[in-house]
């Protein structure tokens, strides 16, 4: 049998929660592996948007980056940076953002600015580039991490991307309406937006002020342990704890073909 590893299961499972007819702002690394595997396998007629403008690009491999010509010379069209934000970004035209971070709390608020003080850090990441303006103007937000105590912590060392704020905040409070992170999925389980009623954020009640990731799925042979032994926080389980389901052998073959793709241009 073949052996699926944890990475594996995270990309397959954030894969599936895309639909033919979203159209996604992609971040590069394992977003962009999840999106392209969802228009390889079931969500073909998906719109794949770069921050470097490109629009319905179709790449055969993995970007490096943002500015890789892989994604201008398989894009329907390219389009200038303002005019991707102003036009798509804050038109409303994008439903999902697929963002990824240095560290996350419970709340979904990103961090990948700096790891420690921000005037002297231990670490100085990338920053946001275009994550900020993802993050509160895409109509829903994705997110996927591999766990580690490093990346999920109680208390993120920078606000650099919105999530639903602190405890006793929302989106609303900083004068964001979109929906922001609804799922997070890991290299060891899937996570939903919850509030204490176990209501979704799609739920008219749900109550932004409260809620908190919550673990809804393990990946086979993950266990309740394993999670919270990477986990900063306390994790909430939901009640009717759910088992992933295995990646199809057509989803593996795809992913693990354009990963193959991808090395052989490095």
């Amino acid at each position: 049998m073949t052996t699926i590893s944890p990475k594996e299961y995270m990309t397959v499972s954030a894969g599936r929660l895309l639909r033919n007819e979203d159209v996604c702002f992609v971040g590069i690394g394992a977003p962009s592996a999840a999106c392209n595997l969802a228009r390889l396998t079931h969500a073909p007629e998906i719109t794949l948007i770069y921050e470097s403008g490109t629009i319905a690009t179709t790449p055969d491999r993995l970007p490096l980056s943002i500015g890789d010509g892989e994604l201008h010379d398989t894009a329907l069209t390219t389009v200038s940076v303002p005019e991707m934000f102003q036009y798509w970004l804050q038109g409303g035209r994008i439903s999902i953002g697929f963002l990824g971070a240095a560290q996350l709390d419970r709340r979904g608020n990103l961090n990948t600015t700096v790891i420690g003080g921000y005037d002297a850090p231990k670490v100085r990441l990338p920053g946001g580039g275009g994550a900020p303006e993802i993050a509160t103007q895409a109509r829903e937000i994705f997110i996927t991490a591999e766990q580690s105590k490093r990346t999920f912590v109680d208390k993120i060392d920078f606000l650099t991307s919105l999530g639903h704020g602190q405890f006793g905040e929302s989106r609303g409070t900083f004068g964001v309406h979109t929906k922001g992170p609804t799922q997070l999925v890991t290299d060891l389980a899937i996570w939903d937006m919850l509030d204490p009623d176990g209501l979704k954020v799609c739920d008219p009640d749900f109550q932004a002020q409260t809620a908190e990731f919550v673990v809804v799925s393990l990946h086979p042979g993950v266990t309740r342990d394993d999670v919270v032994a990477s986990v900063g926080w306390t994790v909430r389980f939901a009640p009717h704890l759910g088992v992933t389901p295995t990646p199809t052998p057509l989803e593996l073959e795809t992913l693990r073909a354009l990963h193959a793709r991808s090395a052989n241009t490095q």
